[in-house]
C-alpha cells in the first residue's frame, strides 16, 4: 500500500481511537459552555452534574449523541492533517533543509485549513444534534434530518457557522504538524548516529 495513503489511513484511524475515549467529555464541554445563566437557571451546576443527569435521562446514548457525524468529521480531519500534509512535504520537500522550516509551516497552514473546512459541517451538525441529548423535544432525527434542517432554513451558509474562528486554531495545529515533523528528523539523526559511532 503507498505510503500517503497509509498515512490517511493512520491518521483518520487515531482520530477516530481517540475520540471513542474522549467524546462523553467533549460532549459535556459542548452542554457547558452552551450553558449560560446564574444559580438556578443553569440546566447545570458542572461537570460531573451535567454527565449524571444525561446520563440518568438518556443513558450511555446520551452521552453518545452526535458520535456518528463526529466520528466521520474527526477521519475526514485526521487524515487530511496527516495524509495531506505528508503527501505535501513529499512533492514539494525532496531533502530536509531547516531553510524550508517557515515553508512548511505554510503548507501544513493551508492543509489545516483545507481538512478543517472539509469536516465543518460533520462538526456543526455534531453540535447541534449534541444539544438534544436530555431534552424531551427533538429537533432532529439523525444526521442526515439535521443536514436537511440546516440546509433548508438557514442555507449551506449554515453548516459553516463559526468557521473563521474555528480556523484560527489552525496557526497552532501547523506548529504542532512542522515540530513534530522536525523533532523527528532530528531524533533520526541521532539514531543514525549512535549506529555508525558503534
Amino acid at each position: 500500500i503507498n505510503a500517503e495513503y497509509m498515512g490517511l489511513a493512520a491518521g483518520g484511524a487515531a482520530g477516530a481511537t481517540s475520540l471513542l475515549v474522549a467524546y462523553p467529555l467533549d460532549f459535556a464541554y459542548t452542554r457547558l459552555a452552551a450553558d449560560v445563566g446564574k444559580g438556578g437557571s443553569r440546566e447545570f451546576t458542572g461537570l460531573g452534574n451535567c454527565l449524571s443527569t444525561i446520563f440518568k435521562k438518556e443513558g450511555v446514548q446520551g452521552l453518545y449523541r452526535g458520535f456518528a457525524p463526529s466520528v466521520a468529521g474527526i477521519i475526514l480531519y485526521r487524515a487530511g492533517y496527516f495524509g495531506l500534509y505528508d503527501f505535501s512535504k513529499t512533492l514539494l520537500f525532496k531533502e530536509h533543509s531547516y531553510w524550508a522550516v517557515p515553508l512548511k509551516l505554510g503548507v501544513a497552514l493551508c492543509v489545516d485549513i483545507l481538512s478543517a473546512m472539509i469536516a465543518y459541517p460533520l462538526d456543526t451538525v455534531r453540535r447541534r444534534i449534541m444539544m438534544q441529548s436530555g431534552r424531551t423535544e427533538k429537533l432532529y432525527s439523525g444526521t442526515l434530518s439535521c443536514f436537511r434542517s440546516i440546509i433548508a432554513t438557514e442555507g449551506y451558509g449554515g453548516l459553516y457557522k463559526g468557521a473563521g474562528m474555528n480556523n484560527v486554531r489552525a496557526v497552532a495545529s501547523a506548529l504542532v504538524l512542522v515540530l513534530y515533523d522536525e523533532f523527528k528528523h532530528l531524533a533520526g539523526n541521532k539514531e543514525a548516529g549512535a549506529k555508525r559511532g558503534h
